[in-house]
């Protein structure tokens, strides 16, 4: 068997429900900031999120919902523009301490860092709101938990692509056979299992109906001692939670 040595994390969605309860209402924030009557509902959003990247969802919603719409700048720089806005207001929503980390994260992630296992995150996120997760919902120095912080635009081919998987691997000098994976998306599933890494999946109300058969397990959430998970594809031996002694397993 080989010996667990890292686990990597996808951070929207996974650590924390971040994509319903933060970057919606920071995009929504940002479009009327700029006097736009675009509305991003929860239902709608759920398509949306099918898009990965933020500049490449506004793109998107442009050219599928509002093809007729004139912005005032070259197409690239308003959106470049009003993405930097959207973060700025999800930093501030994130201020507010207004978005729990998932059950069993911060958990896992103490539990990993007592028992000398390494940490990375491999995200679409924009850096600074990874950042800004981390500090708020753990501490200042949480960032310094983790070897690797790949996200944004580091990589230019995003998730289902697994280009951020494999600058993972190649910058912690890793094989994807001592490494488990957190996802909460088929397009984060088929990135990691394309670069060869075995993936748990924790489902979320947008991602529930997809595909997760390439998955190793799927989860509603890690769970905690007093907070069961209820398994829906692969074998968790019998566990209540995920912890290390199962993510050896997996």
């Amino acid at each position: 068997m080989n010996k667990l040595s890292t686990l990597i994390f996808d951070v929207d969605g996974t650590l924390a429900e971040t994509e319903r309860d933060g970057h919606r209402i920071a995009f929504n924030l940002a479009f009327k900031a700029a006097k736009l009557d675009w509305e991003w509902d929860v239902s709608l959003y759920g398509k949306l999120i099918e898009v990965a990247g933020g500049k490449e969802r506004i793109g998107f919603y442009i050219r599928e919902y509002q093809p007729h719409f004139q912005p005032p700048l070259p197409l690239d720089e308003f959106i470049a523009q009003l993405h930097q806005a959207k973060t700025q207001h999800y930093q501030q929503v994130l201020a507010q301490n207004a978005i729990p980390l998932r059950p069993g994260v911060k958990r896992l992630l103490e539990e990993a860092r007592f028992k000398g296992i390494k940490l990375a995150i491999a995200s679409t996120a924009a850096y600074p709101n990874v950042l800004a997760l981390l500090e708020n919902s753990f501490n200042k120095d949480a960032v310094s938990w983790f070897k690797v912080i790949a996200a944004g635009d580091i990589v230019s081919a995003k998730k289902p692509a697994p280009d951020i998987y494999h600058y993972v691997l190649e910058q912690m000098n890793l094989s994807p056979a001592e490494c488990l994976v957190f996802e909460d998306s088929h397009q984060g599933l088929t990135a990691a299992t394309q670069a060869g890494l075995k993936t748990v999946v924790t489902i979320n109300d947008y991602t529930k109906d997809q595909d997760f058969t390439k998955a190793t397990l799927v989860l509603n959430h890690l769970g905690e001692p007093d907070l069961p998970f209820t398994v829906i594809a692969g074998d968790a031996r019998d566990k209540t939670y995920l912890d290390i002694t199962l993510a050896q397993f997996l």
